[in-house]
Formats: C-alpha cells, structure tokens, sequence
C-alpha cells in the first residue's frame, strides 16, 4: 500500500492500488487493525478515481466534433 496522497495520484495509479486493496482485503489475511486501515485507502482512492471520471466525463461534454472542428457541447451517453 502506497503512502502517496491519493489528492495527488493519476486515475491509473489510484485504481491500480485501489485494485491492490480489495485484493488483500477479499483474501482476508490481514489482521483486523490493517483491514481498517486498507478499507479506508480503499474508500478514498475510489472516491478520487469517481472524482476523476468525473472530471473527465465534463470535458467530453464541453466537445461537440463538427466537420474536425469543435461547434458546440452535448451531453455525454454512456
């Protein structure tokens, strides 16, 4: 577990060790007191990975292509 300030971590490093946590959680062989502890990285890197989807999903709402140019915005569909 990564002791970088998750405000500071990139989407992708963010959901890699995310992915870290969960794992070592479902296993279920670290004591309690960690499992606190990697449950509330947990909680705050996934936070900070919607956090960023999030952000990213606004700027594909602000471009429109129109003819290679951008003309305007639409609502993003997933």
């Amino acid at each position: 577990m990564s002791e970088t300030p998750v405000d500071g971590m990139s989407f992708e490093a963010a959901l890699a060790e995310l992915e870290q946590v969960v794992t070592k959680l479902d296993r279920g062989e670290v004591p309690l007191e960690e499992s606190i502890a990697l449950y509330n990285r947990g909680a705050a890197l996934k936070a900070h990975c919607e956090k960023k989807l999030a952000e990213a999903e606004e700027k594909v709402e602000k471009i429109k292509l129109s003819s290679g140019k951008p003309s305007g915005t639409e609502p993003f569909e997933a």
